[in-house]
């Protein structure tokens, strides 16, 4: 016997699981909202009683959120840049090209998936410290303030490329025919230029997707940009600016304005979503379909 379908149900389940996602969220809006007085109180209630808009002024100007704020853009852009570059090229070259040893790099690149990321942290660190020429070091890397850890590059070398990334890349771009490239190839293009003008264009799905997962995970990463952080005080991102506040100073006290800055931290992540959600949707559909 076959049961019937009952639409209804799907939808109230639909129902129920979102408003269990978004209610965290709109907790942490509200309370950017309420005074430290009534966040503290035992008596939850998630409006507040008065809205305090001045804890977004406050955040501005006890977490320095201007700086926090570069600091976080600055580095998300560009490692997002890096990534989609680096694993587009390495998924390319993976996918299409007939080389000795082929197999054996991107059994080498699906390996580095296979181990937490703060395994390598220790020796990124030293690298970036003890780097030659850089930061006053000499060409043993030593007698300088830093190396390329005292600036930008040591927050964003490290991540530049990604195992998972070429993965991706190289599973979507296995998908494309040969005969847009043998084409290409006939017609005298070279290998970049068929990357660039043929390949790339057919990959903004896998791309935007890309680009989603790494600007989020560099935007919240927070591990390697306290120990950064340790040698140059200027290169703190928003997630270390905040956690330092929450340990330094009274939490009753500062919560609304962690709230706040939660809040504006999560604005670029939701731009770019809402900017890249088509391309995003439609290349999970396109791996489903596949």
């Amino acid at each position: 016997m076959k049961l019937k379908r009952i639409p209804w149900i799907s939808y109230l389940i639909i129902l129920i699981g979102t408003v269990i996602m978004i209610f965290p969220f709109l907790d942490m809006i509200f309370s950017s909202f309420k005074s430290a007085s009534e966040y503290s109180k035992l008596n939850y209630s998630l409006l507040p009683e008065t809205f305090v808009f001045d804890n977004y002024r406050m955040a501005f100007e006890q977490l320095k959120l201007s700086m926090l704020f570069k600091n976080s853009i600055i580095r998300s852009l560009a490692i997002t840049l890096l990534v989609l570059l680096t694993s587009s090229l390495g998924g390319y070259v993976l996918a299409k090209l007939r080389f000795p040893g082929k197999k054996l790099i991107f059994r080498f690149v699906l390996s580095t998936m296979m181990f937490p990321a703060f395994l390598f942290f220790i020796p990124n660190y030293y690298i970036t410290v003890h780097f030659p020429l850089v930061g006053g070091n000499n060409i043993f890397g030593e007698g300088g303030y830093g190396g390329l850890a005292a600036s930008m590059a040591g927050l964003i070398v490290p991540f530049a490329v990604s195992g998972f990334g070429i993965f991706l890349m190289r599973q979507f771009i296995m998908n494309i025919e040969d005969a847009y490239i043998e084409s290409a190839r006939i017609d005298g293009a070279g290998e970049l230029r068929i990357f660039f003008q043929v390949i790339l264009p057919m990959t903004v799905p896998a791309l935007a997707t890309l680009a989603i997962f790494e600007f989020i995970g560099s935007w919240n990463e927070f591990i390697w940009a306290l120990l950064m952080n340790s040698v140059n005080n200027e290169l703190a991102t928003l997630p270390v600016g905040i956690q330092m506040l929450k340990s330094h100073l009274d939490p009753t006290l500062t919560q609304p304005l962690v709230m706040a800055g939660l809040v504006i931290a999560t604005i670029p992540i939701l731009i770019l979503f809402l900017f890249l959600q088509k391309y995003y949707v439609r290349g999970m559909m396109n791996d489903g379909l596949k």
